[in-house]
């Protein structure tokens, strides 16, 4: 088993208060600020859990593709992915688009669209987010 963490300081009440995120079990980040503005507004430098929330899905999806794609004698030279995650105030997380361009010898848009849908179903982000918040994918080669 692995466990990660993370934790954050804050001070005040929601809509003019403010906190400030680490990455503790990284190390690579500290004092990441973060508020509701960021979250409903613009990020104005300031991240969002949503913001989080799409690096972790991204990073997620990156790595089932990866091994999908291996599985199917097409182990990717690049992956560019990127997660897009929607907060609706009142509504909360709504929507994770994910988006890939791959570039793999020997891999053609079919076999790119099976691999991607089984790493969308089995990454466990996905998985994690899955019956709560619709998950969309779009997939094409660079």
């Amino acid at each position: 088993m692995a466990d990660r963490r993370a934790s954050v300081v804050w001070e005040g009440d929601l809509p003019s208060g403010s906190g400030r995120a680490t990455l503790e079990s990284s190390g690579l980040a500290s004092d990441l600020p973060v508020s509701w503005p960021s979250r409903t507004e613009e990020p104005n430098g300031q991240t969002s859990p949503e913001e989080l929330i799409a690096a972790a899905h991204a990073s997620c999806f990156s790595m089932a593709l990866s091994k999908q794609l291996a599985d199917r004698d097409a182990a990717p030279q690049r992956l560019e992915v990127s997660a897009t995650v929607s907060f609706v105030a009142g509504q909360g997380i709504t929507r994770s688009a994910l988006t890939v361009r791959a570039t793999a010898a020997g891999l053609d848009e079919a076999r790119l669209a099976e691999a991607a849908d089984a790493a969308k179903d089995g990454c466990p982000v996905s998985q994690a987010l899955s019956g709560n918040v619709d998950i969309t994918l779009d997939a094409s080669m660079a």
